[in-house]
């Protein structure tokens, strides 16, 4: 397989991080997971190989147990997401703890990061919440440079509350992006129908420098079992990509796909993964263009089924763009220009 492309400096757009003390206010983590155990530095060196290419990374938060009142004066509601903040800021500042499986030298690997936000909750509390987070964050606050929000699990309307609208247009404005996370393949193609609504109102009635940068997560998670273009499913993700496309201020990652994938495929070569893929990577390419497509592992949830998971997707999405047949500068922009672009990465500009 040809790996030329994957020689670029590459920017991981999108990782989760915890420490093992901390598993606990996770609210998806049970014992019972394949992912309840220490997932920090230590190990994503392990799983990537610390290849020189890799010039850092974007943190995601990582659904941390909060509890979302409009009127909670005292913010104990935010208790463990603020935890999360603390925890990233001594992984950027490089002040670790013993244990937590990080040193001060891979400081300069974390290039941003993107924690949990009451973003329904609308301008105000949003405010008060950011102003928590400055606090906690201190010296790393520089690198906050957007928030998240899943609505993948919501109810319908979830996105289109004037709350919802309000906390958008404020993070807009505040020059803060979005992480956008939908899910199609559990959740149905009405996802993907009121996160365009969603995007629409947000950016009615504002200034274009004033727009919130939305930044969509792992293709919105399509049905990757679904081989055939004349699928219903896979006819409503492609006509969901071209709206959402058209959108301004929109981008795309390139990851998560292990996640919606059958378990054979899983465990098929990079080749045949992208082989398999090649229909929704024609779409993506097609659609947001390579200036605006990231790479990006999503990390360590990537690893569950999968072998080597974070070589084989660097390997896959080499294999796109060497037989997309794209330029330097466009495959520059994949591996790493576009998350720098997005996310306002100031220290490699």
């Amino acid at each position: 397989m040809a790996e030329e492309s994957a020689d670029y400096p590459i920017i991981d757009s999108h990782i989760h991080l915890y420490p093992a003390s901390e598993i606990e206010t996770l609210a998806w983590c049970k014992p019972s997971n394949p992912l309840h155990s220490q997932h920090s530095l230590e190990e994503y060196a392990a799983a990537t190989g610390s290849p020189p290419s890799l010039e850092g990374f974007i943190f995601l938060e990582t659904d941390r147990k909060h509890d979302l009142v409009t009127g909670l004066e005292d913010g104990s509601g935010w208790e463990f997401p603020l935890m999360e903040v603390d925890w990233l800021k001594r992984i950027a500042l490089g002040t670790p703890k013993d244990g937590e499986g990080h040193t001060s030298e891979q400081k300069k690997q974390c290039l941003a990061i993107v924690p949990w936000a009451p973003v329904p909750s609308g301008a105000e509390v949003l405010e008060r919440y950011v102003k928590g987070v400055e606090k906690h964050a201190k010296d790393s606050f520089g690198k906050i440079r957007g928030f998240r929000y899943l609505v993948q699990d919501k109810p319908k309307g979830a996105m289109l509350q004037d709350g919802f609208i309000e906390g958008l247009k404020w993070l807009g404005k505040k020059g803060f992006v979005f992480d956008l996370g939908v899910d199609q393949h559990r959740g149905g193609k009405w996802q993907l129908e009121e996160a365009v609504e969603m995007i629409e109102k947000a950016h009615e009635g504002v200034d274009e420098e004033d727009k919130v940068t939305f930044i969509i997560n792992h293709l919105c998670k399509p049905d990757l079992s679904v081989y055939n273009q004349t699928d219903p499913k896979f006819v409503a993700w492609r006509t969901a990509m071209f709206r959402l496309s058209k959108c301004s201020k929109t981008y795309m990652k390139l990851s998560g796909c292990f996640s919606e994938m059958p378990d054979k495929l899983k465990a098929s070569s990079a080749d045949d993964i992208f082989l398999a893929l090649q229909p929704y990577l024609v779409v993506i390419l097609a659609t947001f263009g390579p200036f605006r497509i990231m790479f990006g592992s999503d990390w360590p949830v990537c690893t569950i089924g999968v072998d080597d998971a974070w070589k084989k997707w660097r390997q896959v999405v080499a294999r796109f763009c060497d037989l997309a047949s794209l330029s330097q500068a466009e495959q520059i922009m994949i591996w790493s220009g576009t998350a720098i672009k997005a996310y306002g990465i100031k220290e490699l500009m």
